[in-house]
């Protein structure tokens, strides 16, 4: 009999996705299905970068440089050079989303059954990257109670071994919109310099930062310069998801002559994404003030309405447009699979994703659901209405 891969069959699905077809049933049923499980906003893109494309009016569409082509690269030296981050076009490699940024980092810096330290809950699909690689995740988890902040430095160290090759995280957090103190993340820094590691920083969301002190990257903490691995994307800066361009920047030249061989390999990133990408460079301040506000605004109504449901518990997060949210529920997959194949109010429902599935640790987060505030807050209130309703006939309920 064939078979496939081994890898190929502890490849988790991602709980965000895997369920698409109850929500295509509910749909069939005629239900209004409001989705809060997946980072789509439904805010438009740049209008620069949809015009860059239109404009740019090629007669054929040839391979773009394996590192990136040049004018986008010089684009984004100038764009992080605006956040205090000092690169060359020779610093980074445009990749085809922040993802690959990621596998990319991975690739050229571990070895299969080396260590990875990860702050759960994280970016699901981290993990699948974990398998591809025969690498080992060991998680620190942070909690709830605390807004998911990261935990004494103590508890971080005493978890690094002879196989650990980096610490892997996420500011601001996907999925629980923490943004972490520059504080902690210098301290972190000092860490992965005592022990000669990696910091893989996940910032893709950086521009949705809603604290009164500006984001801090982990690019900025001095004397890490080649530890740090800054992984970046425009699917969220600017709503261009479907683009599938991201970027790997890293100041550790040996880190860049590596994963340059990779890129090579696969030969480049879409063209068409690096020209809308390129674009949307020239997108104005008050694009990024109008949608931080609008986010701000959906924030504080999802978080406010949440709190009111008995039971309920939601901290405010401070970044990104995420909230991981407490329910009184006995299991947030069967809960999130109800809601969409059996639960209806008004001829509407919810989707939702368990937190599960963002935690390494298989006995954490079974009563906690991520939710993207991605609507707008007239949809966004009635999806909270839903929710609230949901939980009063949910078989499952805990109190």
């Amino acid at each position: 009999m064939l078979k496939i891969s081994d890898k190929a069959a502890l490849m988790p699905a991602s709980p965000i996705r895997r369920l698409v077809p109850y929500s295509d049933g509910a749909k069939k049923r005629g239900l209004t299905v409001y989705h809060l499980n997946i980072g789509q906003p439904d805010i438009d893109s740049p209008v620069e970068a949809i015009d860059a494309v239109e404009k740019s009016h090629l007669k054929y569409v040839e391979y773009p440089h394996s590192a990136g082509n040049i004018s986008y690269r010089e684009g984004l030296v100038k764009y992080y050079k605006n956040i205090g981050i000092d690169v060359t076009v020779n610093d980074m490699i445009v990749t085809t989303g922040g993802t690959e940024a990621l596998q990319m980092a991975l690739f050229v810096t571990c070895n299969p059954g080396d260590e990875v330290i990860v702050f759960e809950p994280f970016y699901t699909n981290y993990n699948a990257f974990a398998i591809e690689l025969g690498i080992r995740f060991v998680p620190v988890t942070t909690v709830l109670d605390n807004n998911f902040a990261l935990p004494a430095m103590s508890e971080i160290e005493k978890m690094i071994t002879p196989s650990t090759k980096g610490i892997l995280l996420c500011n601001p957090g996907n999925p629980t919109g923490t943004v972490y103190t520059k504080e902690s993340l210098i301290e972190l820094g000092k860490i992965a310099v005592k022990h000669n590691l990696y910091i893989y920083s996940d910032e893709v969301y950086r521009e949705f930062c809603y604290t009164e002190e500006p984001h801090f990257s982990c690019m900025h903490i001095k004397g890490a310069e080649e530890n740090v691995i800054l992984l970046d994307s425009v699917s969220k800066r600017y709503n261009l998801c479907g683009v599938r361009i991201g970027a790997m920047v890293s100041r550790n030249k040996d880190i860049i002559a590596a994963t340059l061989k990779k890129a090579q390999a696969r030969l480049c990133s879409p063209a068409y994404g690096q020209i809308a990408a390129e674009g949307a460079l020239a997108a104005p301040q008050s694009y990024f003030d109008a949608v931080r506000e609008e986010y701000i605004k959906r924030r504080d109504l999802l978080v406010s309405e949440l709190n009111k449901i008995p039971g309920v518990k939601c901290p405010l997060p401070m970044g990104a447009f995420y909230a991981v949210a407490e329910l009184p529920i006995d299991d947030a997959d069967k809960f999130a699979q109800w809601l969409l194949e059996t639960f209806e109010y008004k001829g509407q429902t919810v989707m939702v994703t368990p937190a599960s599935g963002f935690y390494a640790s298989t006995h954490i987060g079974k009563s906690e659901v991520r939710i993207a505030y991605v609507l707008k807050e007239e949809k966004l209130k009635a999806a909270v209405e839903c929710l609230r309703e949901a939980l009063k006939v949910y078989p499952g309920r805990t109190v």
